[in-house]
């Protein structure tokens, strides 16, 4: 899965937590250092596809853009 494909999936997940009323940052936070799926609506289906991301690309994708942005 390449970075385009993550980050439309983080999109999906970050818009089905807002729709449940859900702080998005609070369960993708939760979902990344636990790697409990729990944390992820199943709302729209969002729990399951969120499970195909690999964690650890996912947090690597997360600070490059963090260091971009504050580059």
């Amino acid at each position: 899965m390449d970075q385009t494909q993550r980050k439309e999936i983080m999109r999906r997940v970050y818009a089905a937590l807002m729709e449940r009323g859900y702080r998005p940052d609070d369960q993708i936070t939760g979902y990344i250092l636990t790697g409990d799926p729990t944390y992820i609506t199943n709302h729209k289906g969002v729990r399951r596809l969120i499970t195909e991301v690999d964690r650890h690309e996912l947090l690597r994708d997360m600070l490059l853009g963090y260091f971009q942005y504050h580059a």
